[in-house]
């Protein structure tokens, strides 16, 4: 059996790429109406359906993936740092530096 902290990562994945992305589906149907139409067949639907549904559930889940990773990125900084203001003026202080070292490169 699961624990309850990898049960509510399936329950949050689940919910976050239910409805992330329909583009695909969208493109497949309008690519498989007009050559279906042409061929007088629903092959291409099919085809272009199920790919399309294919992709989109692909693409979510790795959005959803991403947006995981990013905010143990983000947990793991503010436990390691202290804060998002430390980091995140330690990050405009190089940038700043960088500017006044080399400001014709940018």
């Amino acid at each position: 059996m699961a624990s309850s902290s990898q049960q509510q990562a399936d329950r949050n994945l689940d919910e976050c790429s239910l409805y992330g992305s329909w583009i695909f589906s969208v493109l497949g149907a309008l690519i498989a109406i007009p050559v279906g139409i042409k061929k007088k067949s629903y092959a291409p639907l099919v085809f272009f359906g199920a790919t399309g549904a294919m992709l989109d559930i692909v693409q979510s889940i790795t959005d959803c993936e991403r947006e995981r990773v990013e905010k143990e990125r983000a947990a793991a900084l503010l436990a390691e740092g202290g804060g998002s203001e430390t980091s995140s003026n330690s990050a405009i202080d190089t940038f700043q530096d960088t500017l006044e070292k080399e400001p014709e490169k940018l």
